[in-house]
Order: structure tokens, then C-alpha cells, then sequence
């Protein structure tokens, strides 16, 4: 399939300038602050999940409750793509943490005063699962709106990412030994609520607004539309783009043969192995690394983001392969490192090629088809890991992951779109008159 050109898929001028404009102005500043304490709400819940909901109700309800979550938000993360970019991103996404304010008070609630019913588990789980949906398509639309340098931008946040999941999950541990799940809950609704304020206390200006095309910024062509069609719009931009839905594909294919069954097997291999104290400092390792990969992108900034990315991804195949080989502790935790390293780097080389190569009237529905497919072969994968372990071990599987890992970024490289692909300048409107327009 040939790629469709637009003015945003051409390559780019390099821009010497860029890294010496000022990042931390209030616009990122507050845009920094919502998301930083959303992540470190995020990285807290699938531990207070497991041992809150474990304690209660087994691994079975663990799986239940998480996979409603999981399923809700591939099932609507395509309609939150169409609804930001009608509504906008930004009144989307304080809607969707007040929704998550709700959600997680209740739960704290009826940890505090009992044993929560399990039916409130999973409805308050599948409604925070719709809020997220309409949450994450925002995010890609919003980084070209409080940033003057995507890129930079992006490695920050990844950095603020990979912090939130190095602290969140020690911290629900100590706090739910300590306390008790009630006071995670509580933690969680207040990083939400902060969010939203931070969001909506955040202005725009027309010059700092990407440009749109004259019917994309008339509200009432966007609500004109039925659902249906900007759907259908949304999925021929991203099919357009061969580099952007090839990129998808290999991805699923790392969802169900690398990601997905990784946490499973690996914990369960490395337990048994070291201890499970050992699978928690690898986890801590793997944030490091996430951390030193984030901090690498934003001093580089590669003329092929992609390949630049996909060369990067390759040592993420030292993170399946030291567990599969059953190496000691130290080659163990080198190798979490260096796979967050990888994955972190390619992070901030693709969401940064997203936002500066797609029309910005469309990039939250193009941003939800990415990341509906990434997310379904991930959860695939957890769930064929399991059954896997029938037709064979846990190392043996984990040979195929890190023989995936290789494969896929071979086939990365392979890809002339993907291959070729140049880094790209957001475009910026110039002033005009009137009110900024939403975001």
C-alpha cells in the first residue's frame, strides 16, 4: 500500500533552535504535573489490585476485575479518539479523571467500612477502564499544544513515566501493608483530582495551537458528523500511513509473543529461581533503565526516529533472554536495564513521529487505533500465556519471546516506510484573531 502525503509527512529541516527554546512554561508545567501524578496513581493499582482483590476474592478475581478493565478500554478507546477530536482532548480528559475521581473514592469507601461486594469491583473497574479509553487518545494531541519541541517534551514525560512506575508500586505495597487498601484508593482519587484541576487550569493561545483545516476548527462541522463517519475517517488516516500501521501489526505480534506472557513467566521463572524479592528489584531495574532511556532521547535526536528506535529495540531482547538462560542476579538485573532502556528510547522516537506526521484534526482518532491494536495483542498474550505453559516451559517460551523481539525489529528495519521515515517539526499556527480555540 503506498502512503499518502500530507505537508506533515514530508521531511523537516532540522531545527537548531529547537532544543534551546524553553520547555518548562506554564502550559507544559501544569500539562507535566497532571500526567506525572496520574502515572504514579496508575503505577499503584495493579499492585493494590493483586493484593487487595487477591486477598479477597483469589487470582481469579485478580484476572476477572483486571481484564474488565482491560477489555472495557480496548472496546471504546476508538470512540474517545472521535470524542477528543470533536470535543477536544483536554475537556475529554478532565471528564474522564473526574469520572476515575468517582470510581476510585467509592472503592476506597467500601475498603474502608468492609469487604467490598465483588460485583462493585467490576463495575467500578469496567467504569474506570471507559474513563481511561477516553483519557489516552487525548494525550498524543495534546503534547503538540503545550510544547514548542515534541520530542523533548515526550523523553520528559517518559522519564516522569518511568519514575511513576519505579515509586508506585513499592509505595501501594508499604502503604497497603502499613494502612490498609482504603488508603491507596484514597491516594489514587487524589492524584485524579489534581489532574483535572492542572488540565483545566491550562491555557492556549492561537500561536502556540497546531494548524487545522478550516472545517476541522469549526466545532459545528466536527458535531456535524456522525460517529460512524469519523470512524471511518480516523482509521483512513491511519491506514494511510504504511509506516504507522505496519509499525501496529508488528506490534501485535510483540504483544502476544513478547509483552503479554513476559510478566507471567518471568515472574514465575525468576521466583522460583532467586525468590520473589528478586523479581522485584528486576522490576526496579527495568524503571531505572526506563529512566536512563528517556534521558538518552532527550539528548538525541536521530534524522530516522524509527530506525534510530528499532536499532534501540533490538537490546530489548537481552530482558527475555536473561531470564530464558536463568542467568544470576546481576546479568538479571543488567538485562531489565537495558530492556527499559530500549523500550523507553523507542517510546519517545514513535509517539514523537505520531504527533508531527498526522493532521492534527485527526491525531487523537489516528492515536486510538494504535493504541486499541498495541493494547489487544498485549492482552492476548497474557491470556495464551497460561495455556502455553502446556505445550511448553516457561524458559522455552521465553526463548520464542526474545527470538520475536529480534525478528520484529529485523522486520522494522526491513520496512522502507518505517525504515525512511525523517523526523518532522510540529506545525504551528500563525496568530489570528478570536478566541484560542479548543483543546
Amino acid at each position: 500500500m503506498t502512503t499518502t502525503q500530507t505537508p506533515n509527512d514530508r521531511p523537516a529541516p532540522a531545527d537548531p533552535q529547537a532544543a534551546r527554546r524553553p520547555l518548562w512554561d506554564r502550559r507544559f508545567t501544569l500539562y507535566f504535573t497532571a500526567r506525572a501524578v496520574s502515572l504514579l496513581g496508575d503505577a499503584m493499582m495493579p499492585v493494590a489490585v493483586a493484593l487487595a482483590v487477591g486477598a479477597l476474592y483469589g487470582i481469579s478475581g485478580v484476572g476477572l476485575v483486571l481484564g474488565v478493565w482491560t477489555g472495557t478500554f480496548v472496546l471504546l478507546v476508538l470512540f474517545g479518539g472521535v470524542f477528543a477530536d470533536r470535543f477536544g482532548a483536554r475537556r475529554m480528559m478532565v471528564g474522564a479523571d473526574l469520572v476515575r475521581v468517582f470510581t476510585q473514592g467509592v472503592l476506597a469507601v467500601a475498603f474502608f467500612t468492609g469487604k467490598p461486594p465483588f460485583w462493585l469491583l467490576v463495575t467500578m473497574a469496567a467504569l474506570a477502564g471507559a474513563a481511561v479509553a477516553m483519557f489516552l487518545p487525548g494525550v498524543n494531541g495534546m503534547v503538540p499544544l503545550v510544547a514548542r519541541e515534541p520530542q523533548r517534551a515526550n523523553a520528559t514525560l517518559k522519564v516522569a513515566d518511568a519514575l511513576a512506575h519505579l515509586l508506585g508500586p513499592a509505595l501501594a505495597g508499604l502503604l497497603i501493608t502499613l494502612t490498609s487498601a482504603g488508603t491507596v484508593y484514597t491516594i489514587d482519587a487524589g492524584t485524579f483530582l489534581l489532574s483535572a484541576l492542572c488540565l483545566a487550569l491550562i491555557r492556549f493561545d492561537p500561536a502556540a495551537t497546531p494548524a487545522r483545516t478550516p472545517a476541522a476548527a469549526d466545532p459545528r462541522t466536527r458535531t456535524g458528523r456522525s460517529l460512524r463517519g469519523e470512524l471511518h475517517q480516523g482509521w483512513r488516516e491511519f491506514r494511510a500511513r504504511t509506516w504507522m500501521w505496519a509499525v501496529i501489526l508488528i506490534w501485535m505480534g510483540y504483544g502476544v509473543l513478547v509483552f503479554g506472557p513476559l510478566i507471567p513467566l518471568g515472574s514465575a521463572l525468576v521466583g522460583a529461581r532467586l525468590g520473589p524479592n528478586a523479581y522485584g528489584l528486576a522490576v526496579s531495574f527495568l524503571g531505572a533503565g526506563t529512566v536512563l532511556g528517556g534521558l538518552l532521547a532527550l539528548r538525541l535526536r536521530p534524522a530516522r526516529p524509527l530506525a534510530a528506535g528499532s536499532v534501540a529495540m533490538a537490546l530489548y531482547t537481552a530482558l527475555p533472554l536473561c531470564i530464558a538462560l536463568g542467568a544470576g542476579l546481576p546479568v538479571l538485573l543488567a538485562g531489565h536495564a537495558l530492556g527499559g532502556a530500549a523500550i523507553a528510547f523507542w517510546s519517545v522516537m514513535w509517539a514523537t513521529s505520531v504527533q508531527t506526521h498526522t493532521p492534527p484534526e485527526v491525531l487523537n482518532r489516528v492515536t486510538a487505533y494504535e493504541q486499541a491494536g498495541s493494547v489487544s495483542g498485549i492482552a492476548l498474550g497474557q491470556v495464551l500465556a497460561g495455556p502455553a505453559t502446556a505445550l511448553a516451559a516457561p524458559d522455552r517460551l521465553l526463548w520464542v519471546s526474545a527470538g520475536a523481539c529480534l525478528v520484529g525489529c529485523a522486520t522494522l528495519l526491513a520496512i522502507p516506510a518505517i525504515r525512511t521515515l525523517h523526523r518532522a517539526v510540529a506545525a504551528v499556527h500563525p496568530p489570528v484573531a478570536g478566541p484560542p480555540p479548543r483543546a
